[in-house]
């Protein structure tokens, strides 16, 4: 991940999953987490209130 994607994750923002098995939905970030191993998982809500977890290698933010 290229590091001014990872400044674009921030809670509230929109995204759209490009990669991985979510492919496709999109929605708002609301909760972002970094692993032990240095990766960065966010939690993604759909407008109808389904959640889903991913990879923040996997999203890219929508302006």
């Amino acid at each position: 991940m290229q590091p001014e994607q990872i400044e674009n994750l921030k809670d509230i923002a929109a995204c759209k999953v490009v990669a991985g098995t979510h492919k496709g939905k999109s929605g708002t970030i609301t909760d972002i987490n970094t692993s032990k191993t240095g990766h960065i998982t966010i939690t993604v809500v759909q407008a109808n209130g389904d959640r889903f977890k991913t990879l923040g290698r996997s999203v890219v933010v929508e302006n």
